[in-house]
């Protein structure tokens, strides 16, 4: 059958039965010389078009095969003998051309390697070799200096014929719980604004998201919530994860040891001396009574089983309430105190 209308191997510049690889090398190239932003010549928008339709034609098996067969007139319904089977293909290109070499491309921008001479952009290259400036000489040549093929960076892909995207570093954001809310869990809504995509692939937009994080009883300082892939996205990038490390917010009273709860409280000498009872408060607010008749030193310590903080992988066991002691001397002492002192403690 004579084939009518375009002919998008000539678009491209390859032979009918081009591979899949060659006919990829070709959007490549083509692409890459008419694209308007590189090419200010009249016509290199409807030329840019036109290799896009090419490439989404040529890359499509199914595509092939009918334009293969019933060329452009059968592929778009308009033939007369129809597609095939006798039936009407009625393909129309609705792509947008610069959303498909973004994707093609991975995102990034590939004239920052094709279209560099010594830092600066050669509007005139030929870039009938696109692949000169890696010193290929085309798609020949394995040297595995840079892990790829002959002098590729690192983020090209053989696989996809395009640049591969990398994704940015995660964001990192405290999240400050009071040790109330690490004893009894709650739940935390953090809003973050973002940059998303628009569908032409190239421009972006500003979001709120609202990411909810559920503290569970018990989780230690440093617990981190990671969210994938919640950072800004740009045409050139995979969006970061965004994570949330957990971090104790100071308390007026008590500070944490894993999952026991310190309880400082200050004695004065004589209790340290002839002993004491305490009232110590624990974290949901009760007293508890905690009696010490040794002589107390400064930094002794005494344990209230259970009254800590959950553990945070046996939330239904507890740690212990920690009592330390501190000593308040007095600022000066009578006379007579003094020698009372000093007939009823031992000398050494």
């Amino acid at each position: 059958m004579v084939r009518m209308g375009k002919d998008y191997y000539k678009v491209l510049g390859i032979q009918k039965g081009a591979s899949e690889d060659e006919i990829k090398k070709a959007y490549r190239k083509q692409a890459l010389r008419f694209h308007p932003d590189k090419n200010k010549s009249p016509g290199a928008e409807d030329k840019f078009k036109e290799i896009a339709e090419a490439y989404d034609v040529l890359s499509d098996p199914k595509k092939k095969d009918v334009y293969d067969q019933f060329g452009e007139e059968g592929l778009k319904g308009n033939a007369s003998s129809g597609g095939p089977n006798g039936t009407n293909f009625n393909y129309t290109f609705h792509g947008d051309p610069h959303a498909m070499f973004t994707e093609f491309f991975g995102g990034r921008n590939p004239f920052e390697h094709f279209f560099t001479r010594n830092g600066g952009a050669d509007e005139d290259m030929d870039v009938g070799d696109p692949f000169a400036s890696f010193g290929m000489g085309g798609m020949g040549g394995m040297d595995g200096r840079d892990g790829g093929m002959g002098g590729f960076p690192r983020s090209f892909s053989a696989r996809t014929g395009g640049l591969e995207k990398k994704q940015d570093p995660p964001v990192v954001h405290e999240l400050k719980v009071t040790l109330e809310e690490v004893l009894s869990g709650c739940t935390k809504k953090m809003k973050i604004s973002h940059r998303r995509l628009n569908p032409d692939g190239r421009t972006t937009r500003t979001e709120d998201k609202i990411l909810t994080v559920d503290i569970k009883r018990g989780w230690k300082e440093g617990t981190k919530i990671t969210f994938p892939k919640e950072g800004d996205e740009t045409p050139t990038n995979i969006p970061a994860d965004v994570v949330f490390v957990v971090k104790d917010k100071p308390h007026p009273v008590f500070r944490r040891d894993g999952s026991d709860i310190i309880y400082p409280t200050q004695i004065s000498l004589r209790d340290a001396l002839c002993g004491c009872t305490v009232q110590a408060r624990t974290l949901d607010g009760r007293t508890v009574s905690v009696t010490m008749k040794d002589v107390i030193r400064p930094g002794t310590k005494k344990r209230v089983p259970g009254e800590g903080l959950p553990h945070h992988k046996r939330p239904e066991q507890r740690g212990d309430l920690v009592v330390e002691f501190g000593v308040k001397f007095p600022d000066r002492l009578s006379q007579s105190a003094r020698d009372a002192i000093s007939q009823v403690l031992p000398a050494s």
